[in-house]
């Protein structure tokens, strides 16, 4: 393959094997010699491990490992995607080599699916809608049954989630049906003098924390952004990423691209509350799909606080909190997924305009979708997450926030503390409730 086709997944030989093992060999050759992102996660450690543990009669020549040593830096990569960031050989940057690590792990994780090797656990997470419905609908039931430890051994044994992990719970009200019965029984709309977006709410918005998506329709109107959303949204499919099946995630993306289509043609922009979500619309939509409307999309996709904080830079945002509580520090994890989107801190200016002082944590919490809820993977994504979890422990700000409610549900297992949504930062210092 071309180096423009090393990644595409609509090239003809990317689900070949050995075409991609050696451009894995390539790749980790390339990774060896430079090292940098050997602070990162498992899979350059272990990758680099495998290799220095060897007698070598070529010098850094990789071509011994095995297939199953290929195998293990796939498994271990969780796609947090800071690699991309840092490395000096990405796609675009003047220079001779061409390196997209987490591309490549996904493009091996589809080959390895496609033999039969791919995670089941993996792929029974991945239906996120299907659980995300049945669990709202018994919200009261499964939420009680999540601390139920012979019921969590159960849940193990079947989906593959580890029983010691704290589960975010679900909603009995899912936000699509909050926003559809507010808007309806609203005597009068509120107007959108600065026009009007399209909420792409999110599984995790959707079902498990409405609140986030509350704040976001408050704090927009509260601006005089308009918000509506959109019919036939699913999920990103990530999940099914994360499962190697590039099939049910080209899937979802398709349903997505044409549920959202007709407002960015309309000159709208997609906000979306969730980084992960957000960095797989603007990211992976366009390559897996190749359609004009899928670039469309990716173009008009923006993080909730990157969109008002753009608006802010146009015209200030309202700024007058003294009906609502603030907060005079704040911790705020910068999640992996926010960090990936180099769009910069803009949550932490958005929370700053309450008057609070914000510090960053640029810390990963090995959570990945699935990946770090996984009874294989949980005491490797403990490990990794430990120094996020120590510097919120050790954190006496008044209150943590982040942008990611998988992270946020994990600081809170490891630490106790509640963390809260930026946007839910700024609704509280507008002294918003929620029906």
């Amino acid at each position: 393959m071309t180096a423009a086709n090393l990644y595409d997944p609509l090239a003809p030989a990317y689900f070949d094997h050995d075409d991609a093992r050696a451009e894995r060999d390539r790749t980790f050759q390339i990774c060896t010699n430079c090292r940098v992102c050997v602070r990162l996660c498992p899979s350059f450690k272990d990758l680099f491990a495998m290799i220095d543990s060897r007698e070598q009669d070529v010098v850094n020549d990789v071509d011994f490992l095995t297939d199953a040593e290929h195998d293990q830096v796939v498994d271990e990569c969780y796609q947090c995607k800071l690699c991309h960031v840092v490395c000096p050989y990405t796609p675009g940057k003047e220079q001779e080599w061409v390196i997209d690590f987490p591309r490549l792990m996904l493009r091996s994780l589809a080959i390895n699916q496609r033999a039969g090797k791919g995670s089941r656990s993996a792929r029974l997470l991945a239906r996120t809608d299907l659980q995300g419905k049945v669990a709202s609908a018994l919200a009261p039931v499964v939420n009680r049954s999540a601390g139920v430890g012979v019921v969590r051994a159960v849940m193990e044994r079947a989906t593959g989630i580890s029983k010691t992990r704290l589960l975010p719970t679900y909603a009995p009200v899912r936000f699509s049906k909050w926003l559809r019965r507010r808007n309806r029984d609203r005597v009068e709309a509120p107007g959108a003098p600065r026009g009007t977006v399209a909420v792409f709410p999110t599984c995790l918005v959707e079902y498990q924390e409405p609140n986030i998506g509350k704040a976001l329709v408050s704090v927009y109107e509260r601006n005089g952004v308009g918000c509506d959303l959109p019919e036939g949204l699913v999920c990103c499919g990530m999940p099914w990423l994360d499962a190697g099946d590039t099939k049910k995630f080209e899937e979802h993306a398709r349903r997505n691209v044409a549920a959202l289509a007709p407002f960015v043609r309309d000159g709208n922009a997609v906000v979306v509350p969730q980084p992960t979500c957000a960095y797989v619309l603007h990211n992976e939509y366009p390559d897996f799909l190749g359609t004009d409307d899928a670039r469309a999309v990716a173009e008009a996709t923006k993080d909730a606080s990157e969109f008002l904080m753009a608006r802010h830079r146009e015209e200030p945002l309202d700024v007058d909190f003294s009906a609502g509580q603030t907060y005079g520090t704040i911790t705020w994890q910068a999640a992996c997924h926010y960090r990936a989107q180099q769009i910069g801190p803009k949550s932490r200016d958005l929370m700053a305009l309450t008057g609070a002082q914000v510090t960053v944590v640029e810390r990963c919490s090995a959570i990945d979708g699935t990946w770090g809820l996984r009874a294989e993977n949980v005491e490797m994504a403990r490990k990794i997450a430990k120094p996020l979890m120590e510097t919120i422990e050790n954190s006496d700000a008044d209150l943590v926030a982040g942008d990611c409610h998988l992270s946020n549900t994990a600081i809170r297992e490891a630490t106790g503390k509640v963390p809260a949504h930026p946007l839910e930062v700024l609704a509280r210092a507008y002294g918003v409730t929620f029906d």
